[in-house]
């Protein structure tokens, strides 16, 4: 399992910033509202960026930065995704 830190788009348009070395799982459980406590009442969640690392520690410390931009960093962030991804 790879260990990544990811960004959800929440139904109400927030973002929330996580972790996990099962995204699939990870998304599962936010969907089925026994994710984080944000995420709970903000169902259905979108997974709208997801960046993979070796360690743990790796995409705690990515995750941790993540939090600290402001909306519009996070916004361009995704959008560089996307780009990226198509």
């Amino acid at each position: 399992m790879k260990n990544c830190t990811y960004i959800l788009k929440c139904n109400d348009g927030s973002l929330y910033t996580g972790w996990t070395n099962d995204m699939k799982k990870r998304l599962k459980i936010h969907n089925e509202g026994k994710g984080a406590k944000y995420t709970r009442g903000r169902c259905p969640v979108e997974l709208v960026y997801v960046e993979y690392f070796s360690t743990k520690e790796e995409a705690m410390k990515r995750e941790a930065a993540i939090k600290k931009l402001n909306r519009k960093q996070k916004l361009l962030l995704i959008q560089k995704y996307r780009q990226e991804k198509n």
